[in-house]
This record gives C-alpha cells, sequence and structure tokens, in this order.
C-alpha cells in the first residue's frame, strides 16, 4: 500500500468514474484500475463496486476512503509543515480560484506577490466553487479565493473585496445612452446568466428576481467570455463583475459593442475572499497573504487582523 494508490481511491470516490478519475490522476485508465485492485488485495475487502453504468463504492469502501482522505490531507500537513519550517514565507501554496476571478485578478495579483513574497510559488488550480472548496477539505489545495460566505465547517474566511457588479447592454439597447443605471431598470430585462454551477450565477440570479429582471429561458454561458459575447451580439443584458469589465479591451474610436453602466447608490456586489483550513499549519502565511491580496484590490483599505471562521 502506498499514498499514490490512496489517491486514486480517492479520485474514484470523488469522480465516481474510472475514466475521469484516471485522468484527474494523470495516469492511464488500466493503470488505475490495476492499482486499485492491488489495494483491494491487500486490505482484504472489495472497495468498489463495478458495473457497466457506473461506479460505487461499497460499505467497507466507503470506511476506507473516509480513512485515506485523512491519511492524505495529514501528510500534506507534514509537507506544509516541513516547508514553513525551513521558510516561513517560502515553499509550495496551492491556490484554487473560481473561474470568474482568475483570468481578471490572478496576472496582476501573481505579479506583485512575486515581489513581496519570492520564495513563494503559487501553484494554481481553477475549478467551481463546490470543486475547489472540496479539494480544500481534502487538503488538496492549502488556500481558495472566491466568493463569500462559503459556512464550510472547519474553514476560516478572510474577506478581501466588495467587487461591485455593472450592468452590460448591447451598444444599441435603450439605456445604452445613459451614464448609470438604477437596480429598477433590470425590471423586464431578459438577462443572459451563467450555467448551473457557478456561483456568479446564484449571484446574479438573486439581484434578477430582487428588481423583476427576467433570467433568459434560451442561453446560458460556460464563461463571462461566452456571456460578453452574447450580449455583444444583442441576444440579452447581463451583470458582469467589476474586475472583468476593467480586463476588457477598449474599442478605441469605433463604437463598442457593449456599453458597461455602473449602478447608481449601493450597486450589487460580491464579497471575494480567502478561505483555508482552521487546522492548517500556514496561518500566519496566509493571513499576510490575504493582507497583501486586500491591499492590492483595494489601496488604502481598512485592516482587518482576523479571519471570520
Amino acid at each position: 500500500m502506498n499514498l499514490r494508490d490512496l489517491r486514486y481511491l480517492v479520485a474514484v470516490a470523488e469522480h465516481r468514474h474510472f475514466g475521469r478519475a484516471a485522468q484527474a490522476c494523470f495516469v492511464s485508465q488500466p493503470t488505475l484500475s490495476t492499482q486499485l485492485k492491488k489495494l483491494e488485495e491487500t486490505l482484504g475487502v472489495t472497495l468498489v463496486e463495478r458495473t457497466n453504468r457506473r461506479v460505487m463504492l461499497t460499505p467497507e469502501g466507503e470506511q476506507i476512503v473516509a480513512q485515506a482522505q485523512r491519511i492524505l490531507v495529514e501528510v500534506n500537513s507534514l509537507t506544509a509543515m516541513s516547508e514553513q519550517l525551513q521558510d516561513p514565507r517560502g515553499g509550495e501554496l496551492r491556490l484554487g480560484v473560481i473561474p470568474t476571478v482568475a483570468p481578471y485578478v490572478l496576472p496582476r495579483l501573481l505579479s506583485s506577490l512575486r515581489a513581496v513574497f519570492p520564495n513563494l510559488h503559487i501553484k494554481l488550480t481553477e475549478g467551481q466553487t463546490d470543486h475547489i472548496s472540496r479539494l480544500l477539505k481534502q487538503g488538496e489545495v492549502d488556500v481558495t479565493l472566491l466568493a463569500l460566505p462559503l459556512g464550510e465547517e472547519n474553514v476560516d474566511e478572510f474577506p478581501i473585496y466588495d467587487e461591485p457588479f455593472f450592468y452590460a447592454v448591447p451598444h444599441d439597447h435603450p439605456l445604452a445612452d445613459r451614464a448609470r443605471v438604477s437596480t429598477g431598470d433590470l425590471e423586464g430585462q431578459e438577462v443572459l446568466l451563467l450555467e448551473d454551477g457557478h456561483c456568479l450565477r446564484d449571484q446574479a440570479l438573486e439581484v434578477c428576481q430582487a428588481h423583476r429582471g427576467i433570467e433568459s429561458q434560451n442561453y446560458s454561458a460556460t464563461s463571462l467570455e461566452t456571456l460578453r459575447q452574447l450580449v455583444a451580439s444583442g441576444f440579452g443584458t447581463t451583470l458582469i463583475p467589476e474586475f472583468a469589465v476593467k480586463s476588457y479591451p477598449h474599442a478605441g474610436d469605433h463604437v463598442p459593442p457593449i456599453r458597461y453602466l455602473p449602478f447608481d447608490g449601493k450597486a450589487p456586489s460580491r464579497q471575494l475572499g480567502l478561505c483555508w483550513r482552521s487546522t492548517s499549519t500556514r496561518k500566519d502565511l496566509l493571513r499576510d497573504l490575504a493582507a497583501q491580496l486586500r491591499d492590492m484590490m483595494r489601496p488604502g483599505a481598512p485592516s482587518e487582523d482576523a479571519p471570520r471562521a
């Protein structure tokens, strides 16, 4: 028995599919299946019930997986502890980040963090909230950057920035000539949203429902870039977070295909923050990292000394 085989088992439990589990572990499916068979022989129990349609864990398998997850978390903690002892502000840090933040925030932030933490090697994993939160609990990532609140047990949350939404409309939309809009202007408007699984979808849907906007039933998107193209083509309107708006190229002297309109008063927004396990051995580093990120996102903001549990 070795840690690699335990990781294979945990991956099968997570994906309930040998092919996807093998892909996540960067091995071939036959290799993963063979190693799981050897693990079953070593333990003397059947861990996985194999059928043509799906993969299920046996009751014994469920218990072994739970223990394997605890073992892997402890091994990852041991590795992190050794790195911390060698250099408290160095070593590898595994960061999980949601896709509606990653492409718009990370390039600038990572460049700035390199200057502050020159010995820190940040390894990135991009995924939806449920996925990276599961990796956090399993010890596969050390910290996540996402929309709060997460509300998970034994996870600390450190708020960083309240990111306002802009109202994105086609250039020929009746509201396009406005300098600003109100949330009341959403009433009766067809609003394009991301597909299920994105936390931004839930946040935008809540805003729409509160102000009588109409969710588009004809289109849903897998990314903010797809939403942007749909709006530019006149298929509806949408809500776009501030950092995504700032990252879009300007059209120069040409008429821009989209107008990004700020909201009057208190704009609809989402709160971005870092999350880490309450038992993390690198809390001091993570607090420093969170404080740096907060200063980079909103310079001059007042400091908060401790995360919210």
